[in-house]
């Protein structure tokens, strides 16, 4: 695969699919974050699947609210929401308008733009941590509500966030399995994808009743 298709942007109709297919096929893909310090480029090494109104885990699982709204809205864009008070996640729409289904991008490894992912995350013990969860994903590029709804299959370099093809994923290292902190009917889904061995991927957690407070390595998970 030469460099310049490496960095060609998703087109719309990547995400214009289930997303039980969407999700593992994120894996391996490059996430571009254009902020005013720089860019900042992530390669996606864990997510998550989430269905819309057919899947309990889901924030649209009860139909569409001021919230959710651009989970319903075309496929491609940026679903961002905020919780526990304190941290942001970052999810992408895809299927047909009005299905809500979305995939919650869990982690990845930095690929470029260290410094300014740094800046935002001091406390990371390593490069590897940068991204290892999806608050730390999204602290450590700049995500916040100004972001949702934003269309990720621009092109350019001011876009501030794009999916660029990159190298997918071998299908012999993707794995599966239940969601990470996801309870009710929606526990056992096996929607959660990862690339094994990855240092970036974060720890599986089962559910746990809410606290007051949320620790940034666990990380909300429901979408």
């Amino acid at each position: 695969m030469s460099a310049d298709h490496d960095r060609k942007p998703l087109p719309r109709a990547f995400f214009d699919r289930p997303v039980l297919e969407v999700a593992p096929d994120l894996l391996g893909r490059v996430l571009v974050r254009t902020t005013d310090d720089g860019p900042i480029e992530v390669r996606l090494t864990e997510v998550e699947a989430y269905a819309g109104r057919i899947d309990p885990g889901s924030h649209a699982y009860r139909g569409r609210t001021g919230r959710n709204a651009v989970m319903f809205g075309p496929p491609g864009h940026a679903y961002v929401y905020f919780t526990y008070g304190m941290w942001h996640c970052l999810n992408l729409v895809c299927d047909g308008e009005g299905t809500a289904s979305g995939v919650l991008l869990r982690a990845g490894e930095v690929l470029a733009g260290h410094e300014h992912a740094r800046r935002r995350r001091p406390k990371a013990r390593g490069d590897s941590e940068l991204a290892k969860g999806p608050a730390r994903l999204a602290t450590a590029l700049g995500v916040d509500r100004a972001l949702n709804g934003t269309d990720v299959c621009g092109d350019g370099e001011d876009v501030p966030l794009r999916i660029l093809t990159g190298a997918p994923a071998p299908s012999d290292r993707v794995r599966n399995g239940p969601r990470t902190g996801v309870g009710g009917e929606g526990a056992l889904h096996p929607w959660r994808y990862w690339i094994t061995g990855d240092p970036s991927v974060s720890p599986y957690r089962a559910h746990q009743p809410r606290r007051r407070r949320a620790r940034l390595d666990a990380g909300p998970t429901e979408v």
